[in-house]
């Protein structure tokens, strides 16, 4: 790409003083411990037990000793023949809001000596495929491991899925899952309508204590230490991080990666080699000097070569340059270097680098609505019925087909013999996108609603269960209707003049208690 291509491609955004008010309050959300029984209470926050947020998986205990709260426990899933299926956390948050989803994950061995290695698997949020779960190069070195995003709540609740895929060679499981509430300019440039964000990297450069998180961290995000072969400097002086859009914590601006001259500061940062993509990245700067100081700091910075930003004046104010959508492939270099009229070395406080993640979509709302409606009429539900039903392509829920496109509708529905019970929902009305119902060989109660909303329907079959009282005569306005099952049930009444001979149609209603005879 040519560095005219690049440019295009770039948005900065500097240091904007805004009016915001900052709490010292404990970010709101949830703090999940997953597999745990009870509440417990970590630095003065409150971790939740997960059987609120979950309806499927195991709790299981680690028996690895010195483990902190939290990694003492997971929730696992159970793997069947390599089929992907997901299990979803649901949480309720506020439609429009942006959130921090994080997951952690210790393996601890507890799937058994047969499997001394973590299993490989994926996570999703909503319909969107996250990244793949690979915690082995960790676990082998004797560490926990966590991902992090950012993602806007689409409706008004949220679900983060642990998901078995083909390479899953052993029972996922996860051991805690935050979903925290960020302030509203935090990564505002980012179109979260279309996108969330994925972090690769968060560090406080010339920083080498410990990680720095809340309460410094007022949304507890995670900066990390960094050091390189240069100067590290020190400050007294820290700017009011109210006037950072992304609100960084005034610990990053106490320490510096400098030079001792004027000559270039280098760094390879992120320390890994980054896949072809299009990355946010967010770079932090404050002048370490007295603020009645008449010389200048003003930077030039490049990235892999290429100009990221110039004549950058760095106050003790503090300043931030953001860059919205950079592409970026392999090993990473910024180059600092101090402008023509600048009279001091450059350096640079922290960063923060996000790849951009296109969202995956979602399922038709009215869809959604109706089959969590179903699901709630059903003593036994299919345990993957959690999440979007839809979304990810292959993670559709158990016995649902998919439309494409934009418009994602549930076009058939397929439980045969899939041990139900309960009743069928009225709500069942509202997938008017269904071509095709199979619910046959279950144990299904109650009376048959009403689908004459359901005008694409050509097969409805409601053999082998427990119906009861009249079939509903609105069944004949369905035009579309070719196959109509309905026997061996404890049906009664007359069958509908609407459906007798309805020219095309196979109707079957053998084994009821009809007032007059069964057609077949």
């Amino acid at each position: 790409m040519s560095t005219a291509s690049f440019l295009l491609s770039l948005s900065f955004l500097f240091l904007s003083f805004l009016s915001i008010s900052l709490s010292q309050q404990p970010p709101k959300g949830y703090l999940i411990d997953c597999g745990a029984t009870s509440k417990t209470v970590i630095d003065d926050r409150e971790w939740l037990p997960d059987e609120d947020f979950i309806s499927t998986g195991s709790s299981k205990n680690l028996t690895v000793p010195r483990l902190f709260p939290t990694f003492s426990t997971v929730r696992s899933f159970p793997l069947q023949n390599n089929i992907r299926r997901k299990f979803c956390y649901t949480a309720r948050v506020y439609k429009g809001a942006r959130y921090l989803v994080r997951t952690a994950y210790y393996y601890g061995g507890v799937n058994g000596v047969n499997f001394p290695s973590p299993p490989v698997f994926d996570q999703i949020v909503d319909g969107t495929f996250w990244r793949v779960v690979n915690t082995t190069e960790d676990y082998r070195k004797g560490s926990t491991s966590s991902y992090e995003a950012v993602f806007e709540a689409k409706g008004t609740t949220m679900s983060v899925c642990i998901a078995s895929n083909t390479y899953t060679e052993s029972d996922p499981f996860i051991s805690s899952l935050e979903i925290l509430l960020l302030g509203d300019s935090l990564y505002n440039t980012t179109n979260f309508d279309s996108y969330a964000l994925i972090l690769v990297a968060r560090h406080s450069f010339g920083h080498n204590r410990s990680l720095i998180s809340y309460p410094d961290d007022l949304f507890d995000r995670y900066w990390e230490p960094y050091a390189e072969n240069v100067s590290v400097i020190a400050s007294n002086n820290t700017p009011s991080v109210s006037g950072f859009w992304n609100i960084p914590p005034s610990k990053i601006f106490e320490s510096a990666l400098s030079t001792d001259q004027l000559e270039p500061l280098e760094l390879r940062w992120p320390p890994l080699s980054l896949p072809n993509s299009t990355y946010y990245i967010a770079l932090y700067f404050a002048d370490n000097r007295d603020s009645m100081l008449s010389s200048s700091r003003v930077l030039h910075i490049h990235i892999n070569e290429v100009r990221y930003m110039s004549n950058l004046e760095v106050t003790s104010a503090g300043a931030a340059v953001f860059a919205t959508r950079w592409p970026l492939e392999g090993q990473t270099k910024i180059t600092l270097s101090s402008a023509a009229n600048s009279n001091a070395s450059p350096l640079i406080n922290a960063g923060e680098i996000f790849d951009i993640l296109r969202l995956g979509g979602r399922t038709h709302t009215r869809d959604v609505i109706a089959l969590t409606a179903m699901k709630s009429s059903l003593r036994n539900p299919p345990l993957d019925w959690n999440g979007d039903p839809c979304l990810p392509l292959h993670y559709t829920w158990t016995g649902i087909t998919c439309s494409e496109g934009e418009r994602i509708r549930v076009v058939t529905l397929n439980l045969t013999s899939m041990g139900l019970s309960g009743s069928l929902s009225s709500s069942i009305a509202n997938l008017t996108a269904l071509t095709g119902i199979w619910l046959g060989n279950n144990s299904l109660s109650g009376t048959i609603p009403n689908l004459s909303s359901l005008r694409l329907l050509e097969v409805l079959h409601l053999e082998d269960n427990q119906f009861n009282g009249d079939i509903p005569s609105s069944l004949g306005e369905v035009r579309s209707l070719r196959e109509l099952f309905l026997q061996n049930n404890n049906l009664t009444g007359r069958i509908p003049d609407s459906l007798v001979g309805k020219p095309g149609l196979d109707l079957r209603t053998s084994g009821n208690q009809f007032l007059s005879p069964s057609p077949s």
